[in-house]
């Protein structure tokens, strides 16, 4: 189970979350949307065990987290290939078995031609795409991610989200998935969460009954939940 039971944090005098109860579902894509600074990054952080509750309990599933952060986060010292090994080398994965699994996943995200290059020398999108490989390669217990497509363009964005969704079949896991794209949210999310904070609070909580692999930007779940979300996520629709 990957959970927060009453979970408080604070930084400072200021507190984050209160008292916080969230469960995710195993193989559930949870999407959460909410106003800057209203706690969304400090509770992946928490669940992902990088910083700890002041109070009450998280729960995770057995194995390691895949975290997907807002910037890359390269080793601009590490080409495209090794920066795709590095969990599985901090695993002890077999070195043949690193290669193998870097390799499907060099191919899977159209990096194969820049397997030898470093960071600086890669696009935003490509080195996004790096971050995911990084993330999708150590196979993880659940998966977070903190906005990972925001500097990217329309298509190449629809492009990650279907590769998200293709890894999320293959292996479904429980994902919480921070964006402030109401038609990520819309075409990807079983469960959203519309965020107000400090403390953070559920506003609305929004069930897709429509399989996120069936659903396409046109259709019309998919149409009026965006509408939805506009909706409450615009000032004076509170």
């Amino acid at each position: 189970m990957l959970a927060l039971e009453r979970v408080s944090k604070a930084y400072g005098v200021r507190p984050v979350l209160k008292d916080l109860t969230l469960t995710v579902g195993e193989g559930e894509i949870l999407c959460l949307l909410g106003p800057s600074g209203c706690g969304k990054t400090t509770l992946l952080n928490l669940l992902a065990g990088l910083i700890a509750p002041d109070s009450g309990l998280v729960r995770r599933p057995p194995g390691p987290p895949g975290y997907v952060f807002q910037e890359p986060r390269l080793l601009p010292w590490r080409t495209v290939e090794e920066n795709i090994a590095l969990g599985l080398k901090a695993l002890r994965v077999p070195a043949a078995q690193r290669r193998s699994v870097v390799a499907h996943y060099l191919e899977r995200l159209s990096l194969r031609e820049a397997a030898g290059l470093y960071p600086h020398q890669l696009s935003g999108g490509m080195r996004q795409r790096v971050a995911l490989g990084r993330a999708f390669a150590v196979n993880p217990a659940y998966l977070l991610l903190d906005e990972p497509f925001k500097s990217l363009d329309i298509a190449l964005r629809l492009q990650l989200v279907q590769l998200l969704l293709d890894e999320w079949q293959r292996a479904p896991k429980p994902v919480v998935f921070v964006t402030h794209d109401i038609a990520e949210a819309a075409l990807t999310g079983q469960r959203i969460m519309v965020l107000d904070g400090a403390p953070l609070t559920v506003r609305e909580e929004i069930l897709i009954d429509t399989p996120p692999e069936a659903r396409q930007p046109n259709d019309p779940e998919v149409l009026q939940t965006e509408a939805r979300l506009y909706a409450l996520l615009t000032p004076g629709s509170r």
